[in-house]
């Protein structure tokens, strides 16, 4: 069984910052991708950044130069630094695990966010 367990949400002012953690456990091999989404409400799930195995990231035009995503392979952690936080950035984050064998990916049960004006 695969457990992920996400952190680091809450409430801040426009402008601030938080940094969420996604933390896999249990009978999971061969990480590949490791990502974070975010669903607003009355919205569609997006993608807000992913990273490969080799570090490669990729970004959501909307948080490109505001988020960092980064990885512990040891750990099997993904983060996402995320600075000059908007309104609209407000919404529940996910965190997403794709491994070799199980290309859809496992989720973490979400971590809301919300950002005041």
């Amino acid at each position: 069984q695969v457990q992920l367990v996400e952190s680091g949400g809450g409430l801040v002012q426009a402008g601030g910052s938080l940094r969420l953690s996604c933390a896999a456990s249990g009978s999971i091999f061969s990480i590949t991708v490791m990502g974070w989404y975010r669903q607003a409400p009355g919205k569609q799930r997006e993608l807000v950044a992913a990273i490969t195995s080799g570090g490669s990231t990729n970004y959501a035009d909307s948080v490109k130069g505001r988020f960092t995503i980064s990885r512990d392979n040891a750990k099997n952690t993904v983060y996402l630094q995320m600075n000059s936080l908007k309104p609209e950035d407000t919404a529940v984050y996910y965190c997403n695990v794709k491994t070799r064998y199980y290309d859809s990916g496992y989720w973490g049960q979400g971590t809301q966010v919300t950002v005041s004006s």
